[in-house]
């Protein structure tokens, strides 16, 4: 598989809409996640990332603005012990939930499906890092309708053991901008990850397209200690 430029990913797609970046840092020395979210109507673009805990949680950013919040509040990033979760929906806390009761990032995620936004159908994406005594991989999921068919859910998981330095796989949930927007095709793309919390959150900000970005969140975790750096970025500031 051919390495790609996330910069020029992220350049050159003016809606991917909902994206989670899973990856090594190019020392070898830091586990990376970063979650950005995108928005066309004015309910989508109304949020900003706020911290939460460990995780985030989105929120309204001007509440008499907010029409409807079942698929856009929610908390993208939980943590779990060693094992962080990134989500674009409420199936963070489905994730977390029933691995907290022991079963697998796949078996939770077999009980939920993508999201009910007729005629998107709006794939569910999820990513887990798992970082343990100087070890660590990761696993991503996309759970998406069968060519646009509400009846049909097509669940993929894709794992990475050991994952190599400087490298790292992007999954978003639209292929571009449409209507209906169409979906995510593919395994993950592998990307090139470099650059330190700082460098990374500033490229990734400022590639994603100006009039539709909202918010974006990125981690480090040094995976010898398990300590985490993150960073928040809001188009809405007061």
């Amino acid at each position: 598989m051919e390495k790609l430029s996330i910069e020029e990913e992220l350049k050159n797609n003016s809606y991917p809409g909902r994206g989670i970046i899973i990856g090594r840092s190019m020392d070898g020395e830091k586990a990376v996640t970063a979650y950005f979210i995108m928005g066309r109507s004015m309910n989508s673009r109304n949020r900003v990332f706020l911290e939460d805990g460990q995780g985030i949680r989105t929120q309204a950013f001007d509440p008499s603005k907010l029409t409807d919040p079942s698929l856009i509040i929610y908390a993208p990033v939980r943590v779990l012990g060693n094992k962080t979760i990134v989500t674009n929906g409420d199936q963070t806390d489905t994730i977390y939930e029933l691995m907290d009761k022991q079963q697998t990032f796949e078996q939770a995620l077999r009980t939920r499906e993508f999201e009910p936004d007729a005629p998107n159908y709006t794939p569910r994406i999820s990513g887990i890092l798992h970082v343990e005594n100087g070890t660590y991989n990761y696993a991503m999921s996309i759970l998406k309708s069968n060519h646009g068919n509400k009846d049909s859910c097509n669940r993929y998981t894709f794992a990475y053991h050991n994952p190599i330095a400087g490298e790292g796989h992007f999954l978003h949930t639209y292929l571009s901008d449409g209507e209906p927007l169409p979906s995510f095709e593919g395994e993950p793309k592998l990307i090139e990850i470099s650059g330190d919390i700082t460098s990374f959150t500033k490229m990734l900000w400022e590639s994603l397209n100006e009039e539709n970005k909202v918010s974006l969140f990125t981690r480090f975790i040094d995976i010898k200690t398990g300590k985490y750096e993150s960073r928040i970025v809001n188009k809405n500031v007061k």
